[in-house]
């Protein structure tokens, strides 16, 4: 029995070194053939352009959805224009207090909070101790100029995960400013 255990075992060795042998043959000749690869380039095309029809379908969503709140509120911003002037991943809209009225998916998506929570909150409630006290005090002195502005912060997930983030607030108005947008993507 112990024999045949040795011989099974030589075997295996054996069997192994010829088919390393062969193996290495067939490399040598896949290598000394002169071809070249082609990407898969019509799968590639056709993610890449499913991906923008897909993000392009989100952001009409999300305009549609900001321009009801435009006839909501009778603001007279061009919203077609705005949003085409922003990239994004989350866009938040608040009053003039700063609390949240609407916010997009893109927003759970990227701090982990839920449109839910956030409603009738502040965004202060992104700010954890990475947050520069700076920055926000530069962030309340251009809302209080009412113009369009961008800033970037260093803002926390859900899970307390800091992120840096560009901001992009623009007043929303009609004869006056009565909310405010903001155009938010996490930046390195």
């Amino acid at each position: 029995m112990k024999d045949n255990l040795n011989n099974m075992a030589g075997l295996d060795i054996y069997l192994s070194n010829i088919a390393n042998e062969k193996d290495a043959q067939k490399t040598s000749e896949i290598q000394s053939i002169n071809y070249k690869t082609m990407p898969l380039m019509s799968w590639d095309i056709y993610m890449e352009n499913y991906h923008k029809m897909l993000q392009g379908a989100k952001k009409n969503v999300e305009l549609k959805q900001v321009t009801n709140l435009a006839k909501k509120y009778n603001w007279q911003n061009d919203l077609n224009l705005v949003f085409s002037e922003h990239d994004y991943e989350a866009v938040i809209i608040t009053d003039v207090n700063q609390n949240i009225i609407w916010v997009n998916e893109g927003f759970s998506t990227m701090t982990g909070y839920s449109q839910k929570f956030a409603l009738n909150k502040t965004p202060n409630f992104l700010q954890g101790e990475q947050t520069s006290q700076e920055t926000k005090n530069r962030i309340r002195q251009k809302i209080k100029q009412n113009k369009p502005f961008k800033e970037i912060i260093i803002n926390h997930k859900k899970d307390k995960t800091p992120y840096t983030c560009e901001v992009n607030i623009i007043p929303l108005y009609n004869n006056e400013t009565t909310h405010f947008i903001a155009f938010e993507k996490q930046v390195v």
